[in-house]
């Protein structure tokens, strides 16, 4: 079932349900909707739109603007931050698949 039809208590539970509004999220973080916004710019996040055209905020979305943040307030350029989380989002993704591979391998090697 779509999250955006899924029944209210299991949205509670949801990473990706978008509870949060840009002003909630940015009170959340400890940041502005200026970085928010410019996180979005930089495509790292795409909140999602109300009906009536507001931004969304996921948890799983906020965990990432959090890494941000941390990032930029260690002196990198937005940009890069963006770019360094992108880099260890794709690592995380190549590890996990060779993970996988290497358990499906010995789950198949009988001579051993």
């Amino acid at each position: 079932m779509p999250a955006e039809n899924a029944p209210a208590a299991d949205n509670l539970d949801d990473d990706d349900y978008p509870a949060y509004t840009m002003g909630r999220a940015a009170d959340v973080l400890g940041t502005t909707p200026a970085f928010l916004r410019a996180i979005g710019d930089a495509e790292l996040i795409t909140p999602l739109r109300s009906e009536g055209g507001h931004h969304r905020y996921s948890r799983r979305q906020l965990r990432i603007a959090a890494r941000a943040r941390e990032l930029v307030d260690q002196g990198t350029p937005i940009e890069a931050a963006c770019r360094i989380i992108s880099l260890e989002d794709q690592l995380d993704d190549a590890l996990r698949v060779n993970r996988d591979m290497h358990r499906r391998l010995g789950e198949g090697d009988t001579d051993t």
